[in-house]
C-alpha cells in the first residue's frame, strides 16, 4: 500500500496492542501500515475486520457469547425465520437478523439464545409467545420434538464426534469456531482429490487451511485444535478421526512400502464420494485452492520441515503444546 501522503510503499507492521470494548480492555495483534518518512499510520477495510474480529472474538470468549455461525446454526434447527426467533425471544423485530451479520448480543439475550439450543427450553418459550397463532406454535414444537427423538437415536454418533474432535467451546486454540466434523471431514476429502497426501502430509495441509483462513479472517475453517508433535503440525486426535474416515467410508487409505524400508499411509478420494463444496463459503475454498496449489507438489520431507520454520511449532514443539490460532498471524511458509 502506498502512503497518501509520499506516494511510497508503506511498511506492514503488526504490534501488540490494547483495545476497549464495553468497558473490557482485550490485547490484539493490531495490523496497520506505517508512512515512514511521516510516521502517520493507516488501516485498510481489511485490517480493521481483522482488528476488530479479534477484540470482538475475545469479548465473545470471556463472556460466553455465542458466535454468528452459531446463532444461526442454531435458529435453522429449528426451522423458524430470523424474525420468527426474534418474536419468540422477545428481541426487536430485526434483532435475531443482526445478531447473524455479526452484530454483538448483550450478555442476557446470548444467554437466551443459547438456552433455546435445547429443543426443551425451546418449547418452552414457543408456548409462552403471545405473536405466535396457534398453528404455528404446533408446527415449531413439532419440529422440537423431532430434534429430541433425533439427538437420542443419534447419542453414540454425536458422542464419538465430540470424542474425536473434542467438545469444547470456541476459543483462540480453535480459531474461534465450536468444532464442526462435517466440515473437517470435507477437508480430508478435497486434499484426498487434489494432492493425494500421505498422512503426515495431510497434517500438514490441514493445518495451513485452518491457520491461513485464521490469519485472513480471524476465524478458523473446521474449529480443530492442532498440536506440536516432532513431526510438525497435527490435529488434535488426528490418529483416530482418520481410521474413523475410512471406516466410514469417507476417504480410502491405503499403506505403501518404500524402499528404505518405512511406511506410508495414503489418503485417495473415492469415486463414491466427491468433496461437498456447499459447506463453505468463498473465501474458504479460496483458502483450500490456495494451499493446494502451493503445497501441491512439495514432498513430505520438504513440507514437515517448512511447517518446522514456523513460529506456531518452534515455540510449542518442546512441550507438545496445544497451538494458539494468534501464530496464523506470523505464517511464513503461506
Amino acid at each position: 500500500m502506498k502512503s497518501p501522503i509520499t506516494g511510497k510503499e508503506m511498511t506492514l507492521v503488526t504490534e501488540k496492542r490494547a483495545m476497549d470494548f464495553r468497558k473490557e480492555s482485550f490485547q490484539i495483534v493490531f495490523h496497520y501500515y506505517k508512512c515512514e518518512d511521516s510516521g502517520e499510520q493507516f488501516t485498510t477495510t481489511a485490517q480493521d475486520e481483522i482488528n476488530l474480529n479479534q477484540l470482538y472474538n475475545q469479548y465473545r470468549d470471556k463472556f460466553n457469547i455465542p458466535f454468528p455461525d452459531e446463532i444461526t446454526a442454531i435458529r435453522k434447527k429449528h426451522g423458524v425465520s430470523a424474525s420468527k426467533m426474534a418474536d419468540i425471544l422477545g428481541f426487536g423485530t430485526n434483532g435475531y437478523r443482526q445478531y447473524e451479520a455479526g452484530e454483538m448480543p448483550s450478555v442476557s439475550n446470548a444467554r437466551l439464545i443459547q438456552m433455546i439450543s435445547d429443543p426443551t427450553k425451546f418449547i418452552d418459550l414457543v408456548l409462552l409467545c403471545d405473536s405466535l397463532d396457534e398453528k404455528t406454535k404446533e408446527k415449531y414444537i413439532e419440529r422440537a420434538k423431532q430434534l429430541i427423538e433425533e439427538k437420542a437415536r443419534n447419542s453414540f454418533a454425536f458422542n464419538l464426534k465430540d470424542y474425536l474432535l473434542g467438545n469444547h467451546l470456541a476459543d483462540i486454540y480453535s480459531g474461534y469456531r465450536n468444532p464442526n466434523f462435517e466440515k473437517f471431514t470435507e477437508m480430508v476429502v478435497y486434499f484426498s482429490e487434489q494432492v493425494k497426501p500421505y498422512k503426515t502430509k495431510m497434517n500438514k495441509l490441514l493445518f495451513y487451511a485452518d491457520f491461513l483462513m485464521f490469519k485472513q479472517s480471524c476465524f478458523s475453517i473446521s474449529g480443530v485444535r492442532y498440536n506440536a508433535i516432532d513431526m510438525g503440525p497435527v490435529p488434535h486426535n488426528f490418529q483416530s478421526i482418520f481410521e474413523y474416515l475410512a471406516n466410514e467410508d469417507e476417504i480410502d487409505i491405503y499403506s505403501k512400502e518404500f524402499p528404505n524400508g518405512g511406511v506410508g499411509e495414503q489418503f485417495i478420494a473415492r469415486n463414491d464420494r466427491p468433496f461437498n463444496s456447499t459447506l463453505f463459503s468463498d473465501s474458504e475454498l479460496d483458502v483450500l485452492r490456495k494451499v493446494v496449489a502451493t503445497f501441491k507438489t512439495t514432498s513430505t520431507n520438504d513440507i514437515i520441515e517448512l511447517s518446522h520454520l514456523e513460529k506456531a511449532w518452534k515455540e510449542n514443539e518442546q512441550a507438545k503444546n496445544v497451538i494458539s490460532y494468534e501464530y496464523a498471524f506470523e505464517l511464513k511458509q503461506i
